[in-house]
């Protein structure tokens, strides 16, 4: 069983309802009812005519708040140790002024 949406209401269109209109350049469009048929037909904007789901949507009407929060995780930095190397020389080496680093580097070339 194939449904439909409504083109003006956003409403589900069971099979043997509504209203099949081919537009011009061939588009079909199919209708609920005759209510959605004259509003299209009158050029309503559906989001302005408050018993559509458009409307609805737009206005934040019916949303359970559950599903509108959502949590976000966060990454959360790890720092580890590299191999050959503890994390607690490692954040030695990173407090050392620059100065000393490389004195150091300059040492060990020689």
């Amino acid at each position: 069983m194939k449904l439909e949406l409504c083109a003006f209401s956003a409403l589900k269109v069971y099979p043997g309802h509504g209203k099949r209109f081919i537009r011009a350049d061939g588009k079909p469009m199919h209708f609920l009812n005759r209510k959605c048929e004259a509003a299209s037909r009158l050029k309503r904007n559906p989001r302005e005519v408050n018993w559509t789901v458009l409307y609805r949507r737009k206005h934040k009407k019916g949303q359970t708040e559950e599903a509108s929060k959502r949590r976000v995780k966060r990454t959360q930095k790890v720092s580890r140790a590299i191999m050959g190397l503890s994390l607690a020389e490692i954040q030695s080496k990173r407090n050392q002024k620059p100065e000393f680093r490389k004195a150091q580097r300059e040492q060990a070339i020689r």
